[in-house]
């Protein structure tokens, strides 16, 4: 795809992975519609980092667990620049604590955040981007969503869920002008990771990649309209073994439980942004 030619619907698009994918998209002379529950962020980042791209850019406040938010953010997208052409799914929470101590409330947010309204966007858009030339739909998951892992285990299910729907969606479009891709980052540095996240990253040796790192994975996955990408090695390794010895993988995690213990027990010092 060439992206001075994509108008781009991209949600979670205040800062952090979203905000750095719609910059990198923007310098690539792409049309960028940017969605974030957080309005004052929203517009924060805009005028900060992508005032230089003008009309090119435009900006939605809404909350994607709503269903009459979600419509309202499908009608502008298949008005923005006539119409939208790629449906970039990037929105996330992840809340990391030992299940039995997980809210039931940051369970059901997680669930309706990550998976479900990205499953609604792609139905209520899918009419508009078949009528497209070409059209791309991009999901934004992790290497999370290939091995499980503790502390992470709500997290990992709504990702193995959004790598399970994408294949999917692939292949029941494998027949359109449609094409399905999903994005699988390692650990990064953004603001949804609290200290405690960060310090115990530190302590296994965990590398986080810098969100330039994963814009620049989204837009080579656009460019060359590969269907599935795990940014980092030895993660994108690692997945792969998971998904054939997963016993291996087992016992590497089994050496790393008391120190992700020890740091999921401690109440986190600052609530993760949406």
């Amino acid at each position: 795809m060439d992206l001075g030619t994509a108008r781009v619907l991209l949600t979670g698009g205040a800062g952090g992975i979203g905000g750095a994918i719609g910059e990198a998209l923007l310098a690539k002379g792409a049309s960028v519609l940017l969605v974030d529950m957080n309005e004052v962020a929203l517009q924060h980042f805009v005028s900060e980092r992508l005032a230089q791209y003008g009309d090119r850019v435009a900006t939605l406040a809404a909350n994607l667990t709503r269903a009459d938010d979600r419509a309202l953010v499908s009608a502008q997208a298949q008005h923005f620049h006539g119409g939208i052409n790629v449906l970039i799914n990037n929105a996330g929470v992840s809340h990391f604590r030992l299940l039995d101590e997980q809210a039931p409330e940051a369970i059901d947010l997680a669930l309706a955040v990550n998976l479900q309204a990205p499953i609604h966007l792609c139905r209520l858009l899918l009419p508009h981007l078949r009528r497209q030339p070409a059209a791309h739909i991009l999901n934004t998951g992790s290497v999370f969503g290939s091995i499980g892992y503790p502390g992470y285990a709500v997290y990992s299910a709504t990702k193995f869920g959004m790598r399970g729907f994408s294949e999917a969606l692939r292949r029941e479009l494998g027949d359109s002008t449609v094409r399905v891709h999903y994005l699988a980052p390692r650990a990064t540095r953004t603001g949804i990771n609290t200290a405690e996240v960060e310090q115990m990253n530190g302590e296994l040796g965990v590398a986080m990649d810098p969100v330039a790192t994963v814009a620049a994975a989204a837009c080579r996955i656009l460019e060359t309209e590969a269907s599935e990408t795990v940014v980092g090695w030895p993660e994108k390794l690692f997945a792969r073994i998971n998904g054939v010895l997963p016993g291996v993988v087992d016992k590497a995690i089994i050496k790393q439980l008391a120190i992700i213990r020890r740091y999921a027990a401690i109440k986190p010092s600052a609530t993760p942004p949406a």
